[in-house]
């Protein structure tokens, strides 16, 4: 432990966040009781409690590094958003005034960026030339879209859903939420991005084969429905696959159903695939031999009534196929970095649209269980994990 008025963290600035930081004092002893410690030039006894330093200065690190990777947030979605990133992916050396010229942009501004990166680790720093060079495999994850590995419409959800932290601040008080139509527009372009991956590279190579008998359905011709649809990757993706199978589309979100009736024009499917405007608790009855939700029962403001909707819509050897998130319903288990995300976009987004509509507010983390627990009372008599090892998504095979 330093001395009494030696400063862990240092500046001689005196006003602003950083100053605030930056004057976090550590002391033990000086001319203080023995045993007795400081901070902020506040004499704290440890005569009725007991505190162990090093853990406090071991938690402050991690606050520190978490308000880092928040801020950092911004500057991903600044990267992703102006291309800065897939200016990077080339593998080139470049300092900021060669990225500069690249892009357009301001070099002042990209070289404060490329600071943050580089500390960050995103891109590598060759302090001799001042260049920077970002790494193929970071490019797989931060610039190619096409990458099964790219997070860029993840990181575009950032602003737009800490920007809705004070309205959802204010359902903390009221125990309300704040409804889909609050949000800004980009957040479900967001999440198109953020989902297209799954649906290019997994949906038709690896998870319906695991279900031989839906491939065999689609392949001869059948009727399908993407329940929650969104902007139609998933539906235009079945269309695409299978030209005999006829689609169905259908989401409460108009916006939405705009995006995915374009997205199905430009695919050359808008023959096979049709998209409505539509509550997914009342669905046509007997109608579908396939119906699938992706990341939507959590979300939803009355799963139980959904569920029932998707049984009903369902013809009697008919499959359902339900995406949720992979994570455990016990806190306990989800002590980790994925569950420190999904806690907090689903309280950013999934749990209070949720709640907004007056609904169960479930949230992302509901686990197998609740899936289970859904589809029985729901009249499912057949539930089955599919055998999929994903980070973020379980799979689960439901029949009548």
């Amino acid at each position: 432990m330093p001395p009494c008025g030696s400063p862990v963290f240092v500046s001689n600035r005196k006003r602003g966040w950083s100053a605030r930081l930056g004057n976090l004092l550590w002391c033990r002893g000086g001319r203080g009781k023995k045993g007795e410690f400081r901070l902020f030039g506040e004499v704290m006894g440890d005569d009725s409690k007991t505190i162990d330093w090093n853990k406090t200065r071991k938690f402050l690190n991690q606050i520190t590094t978490d308000l880092g990777a928040a801020m950092l947030g911004a500057l991903t979605y600044i990267g992703d958003r102006l291309g800065i990133f897939r200016a990077l992916s080339s593998g080139e050396w470049l300092t900021s005034e060669e990225l500069s010229r690249r892009t357009g942009l301001s070099e002042r501004y990209l070289r404060e960026w490329l600071g943050a990166m580089a500390a960050a680790g995103y891109v590598l720093y060759e302090p001799k030339e001042r260049a920077y060079m970002m790494p193929a495999e970071h490019a797989m994850v931060l610039a190619n879209e096409d990458s099964p590995f790219f997070m860029g419409g993840f990181i575009q959800m950032v602003v737009p859903n800490v920007t809705m932290a004070p309205r959802v601040a204010d359902a903390f008080r009221t125990g309300k939420g704040v409804s889909q139509s609050e949000y800004p527009p980009e957040t479900f372009h967001a999440m198109e991005r953020s989902s297209a991956g799954m649906y290019r590279h997994q949906l038709i190579r690896k998870w319906l084969p695991t279900m031989p008998h839906v491939v065999e359905a689609l392949g001869a011709g059948a009727t399908a429905a993407d329940v929650g649809c969104g902007s139609g990757r998933a539906a235009i993706t079945l269309a695409k696959a299978f030209p005999n199978t006829r689609v169905y589309g259908y989401d409460v979100h108009p916006v939405s159903i705009e995006r995915a009736r374009a997205g199905a024009e430009a695919a050359g499917v808008s023959d096979r695939v049709t998209f409505e405007v539509r509550d997914g608790t009342r669905l046509p009855e007997a109608r579908f031999d396939f119906v699938s939700t992706f990341d939507v029962v959590h979300d939803s403001a009355d799963p139980a009534a959904l569920l029932r909707s998707i049984r009903r819509s369902l013809k009697p050897n008919g499959t359902y196929l339900m995406l949720e998130m992979n994570v455990s319903p016990n806190v306990e288990e989800n002590i980790n970095a994925k569950g420190r995300m999904m806690y907090s976009v689903s309280t950013l987004y999934c749990m209070t649209v949720s709640l907004a509509e007056g609904g169960a507010g479930i949230g992302a983390m509901m686990g197998e269980p609740k899936a289970r627990e859904l589809t029985t009372e729901a009249g499912f008599g057949q539930f089955r994990r599919l055998p999929i090892d994903d980070l973020f998504s379980a799979l689960y095979e439901i029949r009548p």
